[in-house]
């Protein structure tokens, strides 16, 4: 099957740091993707570079086998805060794209209702929880209608319980939408039970780690025990880049 998204970063560099060399990756249709790995090693960069925020790198991004510059409407980006504007409500911040009166639209309902959200329109930020304020932020996520969905430690903000609620709507978001997702996480077992396949950027700028594929078909029980095996060697590569 055709890749949907081809991402080759040759070069991305702050200043003498170099993070980003020569990064090759590829997005299937419909996929779930998570990008693990130490901090400071260019996952939150690379989803930037991808989201269209920093064309300061040197490579290419292909959608549908088309050169991708800048933002793109296919692509939604969810960042580790929610970033909701304070002085708007929920339903004018998902719509925020249609500008005055894009509340309104019938959509900004239907992704409420998706995202369990209900009644929660005219509510402000402050009024939300951080679970809400998140699925808020996804429904935002959504209202554009992207194929590919980018997502930064989007759930390393709240709870242990209402993370588990938000993985599972992440998941039924996903398939029901048909979407394409790159999720950044540091929790392993996140990404364990979300992701199709798991990649592992090192500490030294260059290709990825490594690759794991997850064996076990979505949507998926919360049963560590079919997974030990993969994550016990997911951890050991860890621990390994760690070291140099």
């Amino acid at each position: 099957m055709p890749a949907l998204l081809q991402i080759d970063v040759h070069e991305k560099s702050y200043g003498p740091r170099r993070v980003l060399h020569n990064l090759q990756l590829q997005l299937q249709p419909g996929e779930i993707v998570s990008l693990i790995g130490a901090s400071g090693c260019g996952k939150s960069s690379l989803l930037s570079i991808i989201a269209g925020l920093d064309s300061h790198y040197r490579g290419r991004l292909q959608l549908d086998g088309k050169v991708l510059d800048g933002v793109h409407a296919d692509i939604g980006l969810i960042f580790q805060e929610p970033r909701l504007f304070p002085w708007l409500t929920v339903a004018q911040n998902i719509a925020f794209g249609l500008g005055p009166g894009g509340e309104h639209d019938p959509r900004v309902a239907q992704l409420l209702d998706e995202v369990g959200l209900p009644g929660l329109a005219q509510f402000l930020p402050r009024q939300l929880s951080g679970g809400q304020a998140q699925r808020a932020a996804i429904a935002r996520g959504l209202f554009g209608q992207p194929r590919i969905l980018l997502l930064d430690e989007p759930f390393s903000a709240v709870d242990a319980f209402t993370r588990m609620k938000l993985q599972d709507l992440l998941a039924g978001v996903a398939a029901r939408h048909g979407l394409t997702v790159l999720l950044v996480t540091h929790d392993i077992d996140e990404a364990l039970y979300l992701a199709d396949r798991i990649v592992m950027l090192d500490t030294r700028a260059g290709p990825p780690r490594a690759h794991y594929d997850v064996p076990q078909p979505r949507p998926r029980t919360r049963a560590p025990a079919a997974q030990a095996q993969l994550k016990e060697q997911i951890l050991a590569d860890l621990h390994a880049a760690h070291a140099i």
